[in-house]
């Protein structure tokens, strides 16, 4: 995300916007887009998918490497050269980081980075973004929670630099060795955004206009013990948002676990499946642009 500037944003959000309400209808017809995901995934997976196919293009994937010629040992650049001879772009999910900017290297058809181990998700944040943006009216000076895993978590790392040329504040809540990497907290710094490191989030909910919660990822620790010690470190409940702001909007990227409880489904303020469905709107938008495609 550092590589995309605010007006970069702000296009991709207006299209994105034309594109939902119909006022486009951009032609992906006789292209084809390859989407390789080395690791799970649900929502990305199936809404790259379906932004693909309402723009009127087709799609082939990959789930995995179990049949496939990489269990036999080729390497990640024989098979994505040997992948864009027959599509159009990629869509990639690695974990590996760097992985997607690897294949941008290698390849010479665009490649759309779909979550790269830990280190960055940016067609999330800009659905995250988009999502807000929907919500708030704006994305200019919000108060903006981040709580869970933000150590490990790829989303919230795209999502705070995303909003840094919009002068957030930030509450990061997390557990200790999970924090906000120092990285992205030396770049806040550097471009003057204001944030705080808390344990206790219940005093800070009257001041949000966004709490974006995060699971504790179980696939990411390395010993189990670790996990089980800070799975349920923060749990989102009707009771903690019972004195938040009207236009509050709580969000997640899922899949979650436990972190909200189902009963915060029906509130006013869950957010997290309309902004699922936004995804697709913002992928249609991304692969436009990418594709530099007629509308």
């Amino acid at each position: 995300m550092r590589d995309v500037g605010k007006k970069d944003i702000l296009e991709l959000l207006e299209l994105a916007e034309k594109i939902e309400t119909g006022k486009i209808k951009p032609d992906l017809s006789g292209k084809l887009g390859a989407l390789l995901f080395f690791e799970p995934s649900t929502r990305t997976h199936f809404s790259f998918d379906t932004a693909i196919k309402k723009l009127g293009g087709q799609s082939f994937s990959m789930s995995g490497t179990s049949s496939t010629s990489v269990k036999k040992g080729e390497t990640l650049a024989d098979t994505l050269m040997t992948i864009s001879q027959y599509a159009d772009f990629i869509v990639m999910r690695h974990k590996v980081e760097g992985a997607a900017r690897f294949a941008s290297e290698t390849v010479d058809i665009p490649v759309i980075n779909a979550g790269d181990g830990t280190n960055q998700h940016p067609t999330q944040a800009m659905l995250d973004m988009y999502s807000i943006k929907k919500t708030q009216g704006t994305l200019e000076n919000l108060t903006i929670a981040m709580i869970g895993d933000l150590r490990l978590g790829r989303t919230v790392h795209s999502l705070a630099e995303a909003l840094i040329p919009f002068k957030p504040k930030f509450y990061f809540a997390s557990p200790k060795h999970l924090q906000m990497p120092q990285y992205i907290k030396d770049e806040l710094l550097e471009k003057n955004i204001e944030f705080e490191e808390i344990e206790d989030i219940k005093p800070i909910m009257p001041q949000l206009d966004i709490m974006y919660v995060t699971r504790i990822q179980k696939e990411r620790f390395a010993v189990l013990e670790d996990y089980e010690k800070v799975k349920d470190a923060y749990i989102v409940t009707p009771e903690i948002l019972s004195n938040v702001k009207d236009n509050f909007k709580l969000l997640h990227p899922l899949p979650r676990v436990n972190e909200i409880t189902v009963e915060v489904d029906d509130m006013p303020y869950a957010y997290y499946f309309q902004q699922a469905k936004n995804g697709v709107f913002m992928r249609q938008a991304i692969i436009t642009k990418l594709m530099n495609l007629k509308y």
